[in-house]
């Protein structure tokens, strides 16, 4: 189906490049991204938060992507979206804080589609601000493996990005571009 959107996820721990990546790549594919709705929550409502909340976050960022591809529909724009999460990231982040996954989250993972999971490996430096939780490398890397085990257990396409922000950005163009060309 050559006109259906093709959602493209970026994954991985904090401070591991994402945003920064997500918004180069709908810069330089000319589409539409969508941002992490956990910080907007997390700055307007201060921790601790709660395994319950995880449930309002992932309703926020469902309907963040809702909305995203309403527009993408409705002005006919260029059918790619660039998304800074989604309910893996959900999944992981609940399972390594809370030791647990809500059902409406594991729900929404099995029901929705993703065409292309981009997994940014933590090699890069941590940069603090006032959500970052980990900034230990050893910390990052076991989350990034237990991002990496959920990629490995899924049948999307994936790709591990790693190295300095140009080669990251480089690998992260080429696997889009196989994913456009494949299509």
């Amino acid at each position: 189906m050559k006109n259906h959107i093709k959602k493209i996820v970026i994954i991985g721990p904090e401070s591991s490049g994402k945003t920064t990546l997500c918004k180069k790549l709908a810069a330089h594919f000319d589409a539409i991204w969508v941002e992490e709705y956990a910080r907007k929550f997390l700055i307007e409502n201060p921790q601790p938060y709660s395994a319950e909340d995880m449930d309002t976050i992932a309703l926020g960022q469902i309907a963040l992507e809702e909305n995203a591809i309403q527009q993408i529909q409705k002005e006919k724009t260029n059918p790619l979206l660039f998304l800074d999460t989604d309910m893996q990231v959900m999944k992981v982040w609940s399972e390594f804080v809370f030791n647990q996954c809500s059902t409406l989250i594991l729900n929404h993972l099995a029901s929705s589609r993703c065409d292309l999971y981009l997994l940014c490996e933590p090699d890069i430096v941590w940069v603090r601000d006032e959500l970052r939780e980990h900034p230990e490398s050893e910390t990052r890397y076991k989350i990034y493996h237990h991002y990496k085990e959920s990629m490995l257990n899924q049948h999307a396409q994936w790709e591990n990005i790693n190295g300095e922000f140009d080669a990251r950005f480089e690998k992260a163009v080429a696997a889009v571009q196989k994913l456009l060309n494949e299509s």
